[in-house]
């Protein structure tokens, strides 16, 4: 369960840096990285108090899923200007 739930916050992850980046353009990377750890939690389909413990237990983690999210598509945006 815990390597699913691992997987499915570096999916939402991923969904939440496109989403961030269509909401607020450009530049305001400190908000748009709230933006994203608030959708990945508002995402995952577990009970609220659940989703609070998450936050705290894996935070760093959801985290470091957000940076590579956002790595991930600046490296899509790099491709397409070669």
């Amino acid at each position: 369960m815990f390597v699913n739930l691992k997987t499915r916050i570096q999916e939402l992850a991923r969904n939440a840096v496109f989403a961030a980046e269509a909401e607020l353009g450009t530049g305001k990377g400190q908000e748009k990285k709230k933006i994203a750890i608030e959708y990945v939690l508002k995402n995952l389909r577990l009970p609220q108090f659940v989703k609070t413990i998450i936050s705290v237990l894996l935070s760093s983690f959801i985290d470091d899923a957000v940076e590579l999210a956002v790595t991930y598509m600046n490296s899509l945006s790099q491709n397409k200007e070669k």
